[in-house]
């Protein structure tokens, strides 16, 4: 799998603090960064951050105008730290996005042409927001995917399902990360 890139998607202490029990989530998301490590699979991080004063952010973006009222994911923000269970390591690149898809504003893309890849693994919180957005944008510019269903989280269960078992499938294979595992390290 050298063509393939693992992105690990908004595992930042602002988003991940607002679930009751991430543990499980962030061993079962550390396996996977792991064995794309050991495989050689570059892991790419996305984050979303702003400058101070959030200049990025129009009053009428519903959803990032709410951040930009809380002062979040600025540099000065902890919220906007990667959270430390799955924390890059020198080697992994962080990238930086404006809005909910990985790749709006962002310069995920030069840096998947740079390590040609043409496969992207997803992972990230949420499942109904940057791995919904990122999948149906990477498919749009011809990448192959695969979501590592247990790697995505989303607030409402129900909708996590119904787009791994019925969204995802028609762009995407979906499979869980002990499934991924197994396939990199064959």
């Amino acid at each position: 799998m050298t063509n393939s890139a693992l992105l690990v998607m908004d595992v930042q202490r602002g988003i991940t603090d607002r679930f009751p029990d991430t543990a499980d989530y962030l061993t079962r998301l550390g396996t996977a960064i792991d064995a794309a490590r050991a495989a050689g699979v570059p892991v790419i991080y996305v984050v979303i951050g702003f400058r101070a004063g959030h200049p990025e952010i129009s009053a009428r973006n519903k959803t990032f105008s709410a951040i930009a009222g809380a002062g979040g994911f600025t540099g000065s923000d902890a919220g906007s730290e990667i959270h430390p269970d799955v924390a890059s390591l020198p080697g992994d690149v962080v990238v930086t996005k404006k809005r909910v898809s990985a790749f709006a504003g962002s310069d995920l893309d030069t840096v998947l042409r740079g390590a040609d890849a043409g496969h992207l693994v997803l992972t990230g919180i949420a499942t109904s927001g940057v791995v919904l957005s990122t999948l149906r944008q990477a498919a749009d510019l011809d990448f192959e995917l695969t979501v590592l269903s247990d790697g995505c989280l989303d607030g409402d269960p129900e909708v996590h399902r119904v787009l791994t078992e019925k969204v995802f499938p028609r762009q995407a294979d979906v499979i869980t990360i002990d499934e991924w595992v197994k396939a990199v390290g064959a």
